[in-house]
This record gives C-alpha cells, structure tokens and sequence, in this order.
C-alpha cells in the first residue's frame, strides 16, 4: 500500500461509501439514544408526578389523620379573672401529664371567665377523651369556638379539623379550609401544612399547585428545627408538587409566600 493511500489519499468510491454508511449508522444510532434519553425523562417526571398525586391523596394530612396538631405547646395559663397563678400552674400540668380530670375541674372556671388560653385547651380535652374524661364533640365545639372566634390558632385550626373530619358537624371541607386559614395567618404551621394539602388535593375545586406550594413552603420554614418529622413532611409535600410545576407556576408560588410574610 502506497503512502497516500495510508492516509485516505486515493481510497477507491466504494471504500468511500462504506465510509458514509458507517457515518450515517452512528448518526442513526446517536439519535436513537437522544430519543430514548427524552423519552426517559418524560417518563421519569411522569413517575414523579403520579408519585406525587398518590402520596398527597394519601394524605400525611398531619393534623387530619393524627392527633399531631392536637400535641400543641400551651403557654402559662393565667386568668385576667384574678384566679390564682397556681390553679393555672395545675392546670397546665395536670393537661400535660394527661391527667384530664383534674385539669378539667381546674380549667373550666378559667375558660368560664374568658380565659382564651384556658377555652382552647378544654376544646383540646373534650376532642381527645382519655382515660377519665370521655370524647364530647358538641363541648369541644363549643370550647373551640369560643377560643377561635377570639384568634386562638388552636382552637381555628382544631375546628378545622372538626370539619375535615366531620366531627360533631356534617363533614365540609370549605369550612375546615376556612378555619385553616384563619390559622395559618397566625402562623400556625400545621394549619398551613393542612391548607397546602386542601390546595393539593383540590378538595374545594381542582388542585391549584400554586397555592398549594406556597403554603407547603410556608409550613417547612415555620416548623420549628426540633420537630423534624413535621417539617420534613412539610418539605417533602412541597417538592412532590414543585415536580409537576412549570418554571412560572414555580415563581408565582414563591411571589404569594413571599407576599404572605410581607403582610405579617
């Protein structure tokens, strides 16, 4: 073989043509692979999504399929009604140790004198029951109410689930998000975890991501860093709907968040 054609220099038409074919294979072949790249990604975002639906449907509804909403931290209960620091005190501990008796006999004269503190966590006694004190929805309403209608973020976000559930009430979920709301704007977290999952789930209309989103990402950045497990989930809801967002529907979502602290 001559020097030229070492280097290609003089290759016969036919060499030159199997050449091309070869090209045009490998040229077949990388877009084959780019067609099936494409078509994995759809597929995985679509996996992602159902994902996401069947996990929302699911519902980790924190406060809607578990007491966890319930186990809320209540501060020192003093009476405006002159009620002694220490019956307060009694109350608290006795609610706290889950001796409910006592804490009903101590709280109710507070929550009777307008104790708002005191009202909510009666609410909280009579939605629970334990193990001297029975379940009674029409008392846990009535308690709540009365706190909720005063701005007690408990006792809103406690008559949402009432609602949610249909708990001594006919089940409506408008109203369960109604009462949601007026929690979450107080900055109760799992009120905003329970709005974002109202949102998610369409329970009021179709599903808007947007809203849900936003609240989903207002609950991860209000729980506090000791309580993982609500948090998590928080952020987890968030994501599962941010995978089936646009890069707009994104930005809106953030804006509306961003807006609500703005507000607060």
């Amino acid at each position: 073989m001559s020097l030229l054609q070492r280097f290609g220099i003089g290759r016969s038409r036919s060499a030159e043509a199997a050449l091309a074919e070869e090209l045009t294979a490998l040229q077949s072949a990388l877009a084959r692979c780019k067609d099936v790249a494409k078509r994995w990604k759809r597929r995985r975002l679509h996996v992602a999504a159902v994902l996401a639906a069947l996990m929302l449907a699911a519902g980790f509804a924190l406060g809607v399929f578990s007491s966890k909403p319930l186990e809320h931290k209540i501060s020192r209960l003093r009476s405006p009604s002159g009620s002694s620091v220490a019956d307060a005190d009694a109350a608290y501990a006795a609610y706290q140790k889950g001796n409910y008796k006592t804490a009903l006999k101590l709280l109710t004269p507070l929550a009777e004198n307008g104790d708002v503190r005191a009202q909510s966590t009666l609410g909280l006694i009579y939605y629970r029951g334990g193990r001297d004190v029975q379940k009674d929805d029409a008392q846990a309403l009535r308690w709540f109410r009365l706190a909720a209608d005063r701005g007690d973020a408990v006792a809103q976000l406690s008559l949402g689930l009432m609602y949610a559930d249909g708990r001594g009430v006919p089940q409506d979920h408008d109203e369960a998000a109604k009462w949601y709301r007026r929690a979450a704007d107080r900055g109760n977290p799992q009120a905003q975890y329970n709005l974002g999952l109202w949102y998610a789930k369409g329970d009021g209309g179709p599903p808007n991501k947007v809203r849900a989103h936003m609240w989903f990402n207002l609950a991860a950045a209000h729980f506090p860093a000791a309580d993982s497990r609500d948090r998590n989930a928080a952020v987890t809801s968030r994501d599962a709907v941010a995978s089936n967002m646009t890069a707009e529907e994104l930005t809106d979502a953030q804006r509306l968040a961003r807006e609500w602290k703005a507000a607060q």
